[in-house]
């Protein structure tokens, strides 16, 4: 008789530029990264990119489109990333869907979803792991991606629930300071206790 057990979603949750990319990765398990999926819809996506163009005609004119369109029509208007978020949201969530149905057999998959939280993509048996980092090792990170606008920066951490509501809402926390070991160790310590 096959073993049956329960797929495992670690949800990793973290403050913008805390690292949460770098330490879903080490986990070693399949990594659902919203930011890619993002991108490649960004590129791919004719039906997104005509929806954008349907509400916001005036920044998203050209397919495929550049992330500067993206940029330039929220910083234009707060509420036009709430727009896009609308139409975006919608398209990673059914990415996210059938990702999860082919790594059914994996004992665990992880979430790299800004936002899933707020977008209550989560599910309540869902294990989240919050990345907590100092806050200027975040901006000092920041700061050396190519086109970081601090602007945006700020725009998005608007939407985001505050960190203290994230770190409550986590099982796990992992402190960040961009040391592969460290990291390494923590995860260790969590895989130890929910496999």
């Amino acid at each position: 008789m096959g073993t049956s057990f329960k797929l495992i979603k670690i949800g990793i949750v973290g403050d913008i530029g805390s690292g949460k990319s770098f330490i879903a990765k080490q986990f070693g398990f399949p990594v659902f990264n919203a930011d890619n999926e993002v991108a490649k819809l960004y590129k791919k996506d004719r039906k997104v990119f005509n929806k954008l163009k349907k509400i916001l005609p005036k920044y998203f004119n050209s397919f495929p489109i550049k992330k500067t369109q993206v940029s330039n029509a929220i910083l234009a208007n707060e509420l036009n990333l709430k727009k896009i978020i609308k139409i975006v949201h919608l398209e990673i969530k059914k990415k996210m869907n059938s990702f999860i149905k082919k790594n059914r057999d994996k004992r665990i998959i992880i979430l790299d979803i800004p936002l899933l939280i707020e977008n209550r993509i989560n599910k309540k048996n869902d294990i989240l792991v919050f990345i907590q980092s100092k806050k200027a090792d975040i901006l000092k990170k920041l700061r050396k991606r190519r086109n970081f606008n601090l602007k945006l920066f700020k725009i998005f951490k608007r939407i985001q629930l505050p960190l203290d509501y994230k770190k409550k809402k986590s099982h796990f926390i992992i402190k960040n300071d961009f040391k592969y070991k460290s990291v390494k160790i923590e995860i260790k310590k969590i895989l130890a206790e929910v496999l």
